[in-house]
């Protein structure tokens, strides 16, 4: 079975991985969830994150992190653009993310960015998703 979009696929399994409460998930590696993830790690809506290299495409694992009374740190991940509507913005159309405790992730030809990375950058790009 082939997936049309393997970022909604990798967003659901750290939803399902946090609303079960699994210590961490494992899924099929690319170079665009590995950004991501370095971008969940610096953000510290994620413990860690591991590439697995297997010869082939390789996996990724994260870790997912929790606060003190065992709620996740992530309260929601929502994907913006998709493969049939892909959403575009211009540095100065990046909002903030309910009000500065989120974040977007914003894939720009100087690599991928978190919504205010492209605002000091000034540049724009495809909105792949928000996370708060």
């Amino acid at each position: 079975m082939s997936n049309t979009d393997p970022i909604a696929q990798f967003l659901t399994r750290i939803r399902n991985g946090l609303q079960a409460r699994h210590l961490d998930v494992t899924f099929p590696g690319s170079n665009l969830k590995e950004e991501i993830c370095r971008i969940l790690k610096k953000e510290r809506f994620i413990k860690d994150y591991e590439v697995i290299k297997d010869g082939r495409q390789g996996r990724i694992k994260v870790v997912l992190s929790y606060g003190p009374r065992k709620e996740p740190l992530i309260n929601g991940l929502r994907k913006i653009s998709r493969p049939g509507l892909r959403q575009y913005r211009g540095y100065k159309d990046i909002k903030t993310v309910r009000g500065g405790l989120g974040i977007l992730i914003v894939s720009t030809p100087k690599g991928v960015m978190t919504n205010n990375e492209c605002r000091k950058a000034r540049v724009g790009g495809e909105v792949i998703c928000e996370i708060w």
